[in-house]
């Protein structure tokens, strides 16, 4: 790690209320896209339902109440490698717990983890607590845009081994979903020996198979698994534009999400309707609707939206991907709206906990947070 100076800073959050005035009237403001009749989600965010979000979050979201409500975790921030880095820090009242780094994705951010905190950091039984670390990726919310390019997966799992290194913990595990599930197990090989186990949700690239699946191996999958491959062969057919976007023109498309508050509402409030669970009903069905709109405020605040794309170009651009197993002791939960499969995910992944659950969505934390919690604690029971 390169960075100018080791320094932890408490960090505490506040939104000068100019900044949140100007929210208002910019969603008051809103210039709205015509929508064909008879059209539905199929075509994109319907505009009924987006008026209506977007009203209440001008009116009825209370953003001061959530902004208390983060403050009243312990937070930092640090530089690490030149990039500003925030996070959540929050230790169990019992001292031998075991450290645990919690590792968001896309389009999310810290909050994800809200609802888990108290049950890792406090369970029952205090054999199965944590010291959690809940770090904000580089160039995502609280740690602010990116200042220069190459901040890969890869380099965001060297740069949070290196924060665990600076809070004093030598053994430590690793969970992540989403872009945290190439960030997590990337920590296993980086700091193997240190990583004591990793655990993920919401897997994809590591945990998928490699191209086509043939029609003589699609037979052979279980009822669980062909219905994963379904789900991801819709995803590359129908559900990955977004990717291919961020993936190709991340600067450009940030203008216009930087820009509009109703814009960067649209582009995440689509991803958590088509990705929790179940996929036909509204997000609000899965999540909370305030948890939604404070993780949208994360990105709205820190003008982080077009940063975050960046990722999914070095992604497809820096060649960071697996190219050995790892050694390290993996679970993975695979929720009813996730796409892993075992036999795939053997190829790269020492795999000694597998969980399949018939709900939960891509955003388990915040849907079902009480399954993902019991899962992390049974795989961490096994190399604690």
């Amino acid at each position: 790690m390169t960075g100018t100076t080791s320094e932890i800073r408490p960090f505490r959050l506040h939104v000068p209320q100019a900044d949140l005035d100007d929210l208002h009237r910019r969603i008051a403001a809103t210039r709205w896209n015509p929508q064909i009749p008879g059209t539905g989600w199929e075509r994109g965010i319907p505009a009924d339902y987006l008026r209506e979000l977007a009203e209440y979050w001008r009116t009825g979201y209370d953003w001061r109440a959530h902004e208390a409500a983060l403050n009243e975790l312990p937070q930092f921030v640090t530089e690490i490698d030149g990039q500003n880095v925030h996070f959540l820090h929050v230790r169990s009242r019992h001292e031998d717990a075991l450290p645990l780094l919690l590792s968001h994705g896309w389009p999310g951010s810290i909050v994800e983890f809200l609802k888990m905190i108290g049950p890792l950091t406090d369970p029952e039984d205090p054999a199965d607590a944590f010291h959690l670390v809940i770090p904000s990726l580089p160039g995502f919310g609280l740690s602010g845009p990116v200042t220069e390019p190459g901040w890969t997966t890869g380099r965001v799992a060297r740069a949070f081994t290196g924060l665990m290194d600076r809070l004093g913990y030598g053994r430590y595990g690793v969970q992540g979903g989403d872009f945290g599930a190439f960030v997590a197990p990337e920590m296993g090989r980086v700091a193997e020996g240190k990583v004591v186990g990793v655990h993920v949700n919401a897997a994809s690239v590591g945990f998928i198979p490699f191209g086509e699946v043939g029609e003589e191996e699609a037979a052979s999958l279980s009822e669980f698994e062909r219905g994963s491959l379904a789900r991801l062969r819709d995803y590359m057919d129908d559900g990955n534009g977004y990717f291919q976007i961020m993936a190709t023109r991340p600067q450009t498309l940030g203008y216009g999400l930087n820009d509009s508050p109703v814009g960067q509402l649209a582009w995440i409030a689509e991803k958590f309707k088509e990705w929790t669970f179940p996929t036909a009903e509204l997000p609000e069905k899965a999540i909370d609707r305030d948890q939604m709109l404070t993780n949208v405020m994360l990105y709205w605040i820190t003008g982080t939206i077009g940063s975050s794309a960046h990722l999914y170009w070095e992604s497809m651009h820096g060649g960071d991907w697996p190219h050995e197993r790892a050694a390290t002791p993996t679970g993975v939960a695979v929720f009813a709206d996730d796409v892993a499969i075992r036999r795939y995910a053997e190829h790269a992944n020492t795999i000694t906990r597998w969980t399949e659950f018939d709900r939960g969505g891509h955003f388990a934390a915040m849907e079902v947070p009480d399954l993902l919690t019991e899962d992390v604690r049974a795989f961490f029971r096994t190399v604690r």
